[in-house]
């Protein structure tokens, strides 16, 4: 259903661009539900829903403690885990694979929330280091109890005769939030042509996408995961191996509502 707000009066002064309003409400509503004062700050009243107060952010690998502000009774949150590795290239132009992204949780808490809860946030996965290598998987993140999400597993290497590793997925948030799985790094490529093969690039979180994959051709190395939670990118071969690269580590937002 769509609301509509009407206001008590708005103002504007001739030749100007200041315009002056006042209070809010609700059509159906004898009482002032929002309140925009002239300095811009906007309240709303007690009872008539959540108003965004402050935001956290937590992007320290391993324990942090999100601390609770006065009258929070809220919070909306995204936790995202770390992205995986790249592997690393081979000999006879064996090209590594990206490294897989992190899922992501996004769940609304109004129940349940402690004065303090463990903002852990995980570790990306290390890029393969030496020839023929695979990838390592990003740690997991978690907010307290509430919900967590996993780390994207890393890239194969060249050679590999499989199919794709996995990317992150989500868990705990239930009828009140949204599990977001991380993106496929770019496939491992075996046996490619001499100057024309490529690493495998990251795959994506929800917050962005992963690093480049190395090229034959200069050569060019990987990079690592650019957005948090993606993953890094896969080594190539010419005349000798590049590695794969690190994934990005996760992340945990925390927007903080008054109700």
């Amino acid at each position: 259903m769509t609301s509509i707000l009407k206001t008590d009066e708005i103002q504007s002064q001739n030749g100007g661009s200041v315009v002056k309003m006042q209070t809010l409400k609700h059509p159906s509503s004898s009482s002032n539900n929002i309140t925009l004062a002239s300095t811009g700050i906007v309240t709303m009243a007690s009872g008539n829903g959540y108003r965004l107060n402050s935001i956290q952010v937590f992007t320290t690998v391993g324990d942090n403690t999100w601390t609770k502000p006065p009258n929070v009774n809220a919070v909306l949150v995204y936790v995202t885990g770390g992205g995986g590795g790249g592997g690393a290239g081979d000999a006879s132009y064996n090209q590594g694979g990206g490294g897989h992204g992190a899922g992501t949780a996004i769940k609304w808490i109004t129940s349940g929330l402690g004065d303090q809860e463990t903002a852990h946030v995980g570790n990306f996965g290390a890029g393969a280091s030496s020839a023929g290598g695979e990838g390592g998987t990003g740690g997991t993140s978690s907010f307290g109890s509430h919900c967590s999400a996993t780390g994207g597993e890393g890239g194969r290497y060249a050679t590999h005769n499989a199919q794709y590793k996995n990317p992150g997925s989500a868990s705990g948030v239930g009828t009140s939030g949204i599990a977001i799985s991380g993106g496929y790094g770019g496939g491992h490529h075996p046996n490619a042509i001499e100057g024309e093969g490529q690493g495998g690039t990251g795959g994506a979180s929800f917050w962005g996408g992963g690093g480049g994959g190395a090229q034959q051709w200069n050569p060019y190395y990987a990079t690592h995961g650019l957005a948090y939670g993606s993953g890094g990118g896969g080594g190539a071969h010419s005349g000798t191996y590049t590695p794969g690269y690190n994934g990005k580590e996760g992340i945990i937002v925390v927007w903080e509502y008054i109700g």
